[in-house]
């Protein structure tokens, strides 16, 4: 974002270009919610890292109409790259296409899953003062009531939980009044998240489960929109300068 004398961010003429970007007119109510918080970019004492789950043969959690969810979290990702981009904050992205970041060796499937978490975990580990968020997709087809909603989980390192929070909270506040759902610890059990040394949220975006929902994730104009809210979650904890003012055990 750019200054003016008095330190503030134009808000209003972000949320035209944002708006115009993103070709959606009828939510610029939500869209003028998520801008409320755009404000000014931090100094770059710390990195967003963004993690678009699975990747390749590895298409993690499949649609009702048999979409992965690979495709659909690297396509929040990159739109996310462009808003942070704009905002005169880029990111780094561990993938910007639909591929598995498995060393050459790996062979197998397993071989590449595994390798891929590796070299996630290493990526994230080399950037300096990284905080990371990592885009997935829900998926509980089985279940005999309907499960959606967007839900957050965070990582172990302090700084996490407050990310996760204030993210949950704007995505209730702007895309989802009627969600319920509340901002998690997650389980040691996803690797990713449990070896890296920085503070780290995963974002579960809905449910490929839910037929309601999937047919929302799958369009362009729904993931501009959760690109904007997660991003603009991300700009309201810098902007708060506990990312880099002694809050936040920084690398």
């Amino acid at each position: 974002m750019k200054y003016l004398g008095n330190g503030r961010v134009i808000v209003a003429s972000a949320v035209i270009i944002l708006g115009i970007w993103s070709g959606i007119r009828h939510r610029m109510e939500m869209a003028s919610s998520a801008a409320a918080v755009l404000l000014p970019a931090r100094g770059g004492d710390t990195t967003l890292v963004l993690d678009a789950g699975h990747g390749g043969e590895d298409g993690g959690a499949v649609s009702l109409t048999g979409i992965p969810e690979s495709g659909i979290n690297l396509s929040i990702v990159l739109r996310m790259e462009q808003l942070l981009a704009f905002c005169g904050d880029p990111p780094l992205l561990l993938r910007r296409e639909d591929r598995s970041i498995h060393a050459p060796e790996a062979r197998t499937l397993r071989e590449k899953k595994i390798s891929d978490l590796h070299m996630r975990v290493a990526m994230v580990e080399a950037q300096e003062n990284a905080v990371l968020l990592s885009v997935h997709q829900n998926s509980y087809p089985n279940s005999q009531k309907r499960c959606h909603g967007a839900q957050v989980f965070y990582g172990k390192v302090e700084g996490s939980q407050v990310l996760a929070e204030q993210t949950q909270a704007l995505l209730r506040s702007t895309l989802d009044p009627e969600n319920r759902r509340e901002a998690k610890p997650i389980p040691d059990s996803v690797y990713l998240m449990d070896q890296v040394t920085c503070p780290a949220v995963l974002v579960e975006c809905g449910f490929l489960s839910d037929p309601q929902e999937e047919a929302l994730l799958r369009t362009e104009r729904y993931q501009t929109e959760l690109a904007m809210v997660l991003t603009a979650a991300w700009l309201q904890e810098t902007a708060d300068g506990r990312l880099n003012q002694g809050g936040y055990p920084i690398q």
